[in-house]
């Protein structure tokens, strides 16, 4: 069993103020396979205290050598990707194969990307009279959740290295191993201390302990909406700025003209893709009137071409649920589309003896959605999605439009042109189209309760400065 005994503080491993620990469940097995210790409050002060002292030297540092930092720890978690990719799909569930790509070779694209982005701090513009320069906005907080643990962390972690901001990271209970494996890294290529520290613990009491405290410049947090209204509240009281990735209930708009085989089989797949845990996914397919019981038929099959299984078995698509928590959650909201109506063609509750163990649940299709339905309205974060039909490209949009959210989308059309006209009507931080990649030179983040403030590429990076203006 893997056990952490320490936090990782001013650039030394330590005790924390009590001894306490939570156990980290294998969701495949429903079994703890490790131990992580947990902080208070009094440790995250201290964590804080450390990244203050270190501030001053580390946000003067060339960016050259801060890029330098950013390269080794990029090639470290290269050189030890296979090791993340198994502790990510031990604590998570996600196959081994597809943890691989998905939440390990892809952050370390978008960490060496940040290499680059560091020269920008060292770039000065003239406006009238004033030169303009860029500075780091200080000492941050981050608060990480436990789908992408190891995407998400790098998406703050590596802009912040770029800016010259100092940290205080806290991983989710249910995903915490990668943030220590990271600290070894980090320790290992001898970044400053002070400039990374990692402290383990509930949200209730680290991540409050974070978001309130004076020294904390900025507090970026990706989680719940529900979760990111409370970080936002107690932020306040010093305000602080706040960066938060938060729910998403996006639409993937099919068109008349579209390639309905292509564009069905990659919505279905989307939502499908790490059991549904997924902020972007596309969980509301809609599909014109005329075309809605073709579609239908496709998404089924592709639903049932996929295997839910063991996350060791190279042939698994979908593993398990992370949490039974969230298993829970997911069977809820099953059970209340069929009671509001909506029709399943496929999937649904799992049958007594389907799985022996684990937190297993088959890709679910409803048909017969309407949109203010509460399945088509509340982020399920499960592999559950809704076809809606719609009668004209208008009201397309308005359904598309309709939700509290709007952190992604999907539009698939005749052509990327088409789409792309289409995509300009949503109200959402991102849009797909036809099928497009997800770039991690981008700005990512959402409108409404989907969050504020922007992840990855140059506008990841200007979350973490501050411009002074000096007037001539």
């Amino acid at each position: 069993m893997y056990q952490h005994n320490h936090l990782y503080i001013d650039g030394a491993w330590c005790a924390a103020d009590q001894e306490h620990f939570l156990d980290v469940i294998n969701p495949a097995t429903e079994q703890p396979f490790a131990r992580v210790i947990q902080g208070n409050a009094r440790d995250v002060d201290k964590a804080v205290q450390a990244a203050r002292v270190a501030f001053p030297e580390w946000s003067t540092t060339p960016a050259s050598e801060r890029a330098n930092y950013i390269d080794r720890i990029a090639e470290q978690l290269h050189h030890r990707r296979q090791e993340f990719a198994q502790l990510i799909s031990s604590e998570l569930g996600m196959p081994l194969h597809l943890s691989l790509e998905v939440q390990v070779n892809g952050p370390i694209e978008g960490l060496r990307s940040y290499a680059a982005l560091a020269r920008h701090m060292e770039e000065e513009e003239r406006v009238d009279n004033a030169q303009v320069l860029r500075e780091p906005i200080g000492v941050c907080a981050f608060v990480n959740p436990w789908n992408y643990p190891l995407h998400q962390l790098i998406g703050k972690l590596a802009p912040a290295l770029a800016a010259g901001c100092c940290m205080v990271v806290k991983p989710s209970e249910e995903t915490p191993l990668h943030a220590f494996l990271l600290a070894e890294i980090i320790d290992q290529v001898g970044l400053p201390a002070g400039v990374f520290n990692l402290v383990s613990g509930p949200g209730k009491v680290v991540g409050e302990a974070m978001a309130t405290h004076p020294e904390v410049d900025m507090v970026s947090f990706t989680g719940s909406t529900g979760a990111g209204i409370r970080v936002a509240e107690v932020a306040a009281k010093s305000v602080k700025r706040v960066c938060q990735e938060l729910g998403g209930k996006s639409a993937l708009l099919i068109t008349e003209d579209a390639d309905l085989e292509a564009a069905v089989t990659y919505g279905v797949q989307d939502v499908m893709i790490n059991s549904g845990q997924t902020c972007t996914a596309l969980s509301r397919m809609l599909v014109p009137r005329s075309r809605y019981f073709e579609a239908s038929v496709m998404a089924r099959k592709v639903a049932e071409s996929l295997q839910v299984g063991d996350p060791s078995n190279p042939a698994s698509d979908l593993g398990p649920m992370c949490s039974q928590r969230q298993y829970e959650t997911v069977l809820r909201y099953i059970v209340r589309g069929i009671d509001e109506g909506a029709r399943m063609i496929t999937g649904g509750l799992p049958s007594e003896n389907e799985f022996k163990k684990g937190y297993y649940i088959r890709p679910t299709i409803f048909v017969d959605v309407d949109n203010r339905m509460d399945i088509a309205q509340d982020e399920i974060f499960g592999p559950v999605l809704c076809i809606i039909a719609y009668d004209t490209l208008e009201e397309a949009v308005s359904i598309a439009n309709d939700s509290p959210f709007g952190l992604s989308g999907g539009v698939w059309a005749e052509d990327k042109d088409a789409a792309a006209r289409i995509a300009r009507r949503l109200r959402t931080g991102q849009v797909f189209l036809n099928g497009a990649d997800f770039s991690y030179q981008a700005p990512f983040g959402g409108y409404k309760q989907s969050g504020n403030g922007r992840e990855w590429g140059l506008s990841g990076l200007d979350e973490f400065i501050e411009r002074k203006a000096l007037l001539y």
